[in-house]
């Protein structure tokens, strides 16, 4: 197995973060290219094409709003390196990869490393609506998809009644072009990427300070050092004001819409 590590850190995520740790983030820097890319896009191909079941879901009325991420993020790539034409782009790897919005958050998948999760507001609470996710931090997508911020965290001991409270305070207050980012820190004896574990099965969770930090791993790769890895994942929530969000916010003032987690 070839183990897929960055030489460092970004100097934002080598500090100690709370459980929500959030703060503002430029608009267009929710996607990254780093040393690290080509390996992690070839792991990625691999599971879109071996186990696409297990990393890619979306529900149909979710298209509209997976189609704007992908149109965001084509205007997003040419500063990253990436040659973009009207129905193909030429990757920073040197790959080809055809634009297909019948299938966005595939060519998603295909283009960026990293994982992309849309929720949208139903009710009180964001539910996930589809995601690409290759590299999920201990969760499995067939379990959580379509449902809510809380189902979604089970079973997180962290993850009370309180806690559900403030995040869902904080999705409601993100608003379109003003992005917000945070990042974890979790450990792991392995440094495979994809790392799915049944909520059934892991029981209680590995937000914890053990062990002592000896390594760390940025944009979904991991340093290897002794027989532990620190997994630091980074991710931004932006808010994607689809085209019927805009036409109801027109007309009743209600500025909500599909929120994307990026990371």
């Amino acid at each position: 197995m070839t183990v897929i590590v960055q030489n460092t850190l970004p100097l934002e995520m080598l500090e100690e973060a709370g459980l929500l740790g959030m703060a503002p983030v430029d608009p267009h820097d929710w996607l990254r290219v780093d040393e690290a890319y080509g390996t992690q896009m070839q792991r990625r191909l691999t599971l879109l094409a071996g186990s696409r079941e297990a990393v890619l879901w979306m529900d149909p009325t979710a298209l509209d709003v997976a189609c704007e991420v992908l149109a965001e993020a084509l205007t997003v790539l040419p500063e990253l390196g990436f040659t973009v034409k009207m129905q193909e782009v030429i990757c920073h790897d040197g790959r080809v990869v055809a634009i297909d919005n019948e299938e966005p958050l595939l060519t998603l998948g295909r283009l960026v490393r990293e994982d992309i999760c849309l929720l949208r507001k139903h009710g009180s609470e964001q539910v996930l609506v589809g995601a690409v996710l290759c590299f999920p931090a201990s969760w499995r997508l067939a379990e959580k998809a379509g449902r809510p911020l809380v189902g979604i965290h089970e079973p997180l001991e962290e993850y009370d009644d309180e806690l559900a409270r403030r995040v869902q305070r904080l999705f409601d207050g993100v608003r379109a072009g003003r992005p917000l980012w945070r990042f974890n820190r979790l450990w792991y004896d392995d440094p495979e990427l994809h790392q799915p574990r049944s909520a059934q099965r892991r029981g209680g969770s590995n937000l914890t300070g053990w062990p002592p930090p000896i390594s760390v791993r940025s944009g979904n790769a991991s340093c290897v050092c002794q027989s532990v890895r620190s997994s630091s994942s980074r991710s931004t929530r932006t808010l994607w004001p689809s085209k019927s969000a805009r036409q109801k916010a027109g007309r009743s003032g209600d500025h909500s819409g599909p929120t994307t987690i990026c990371g």
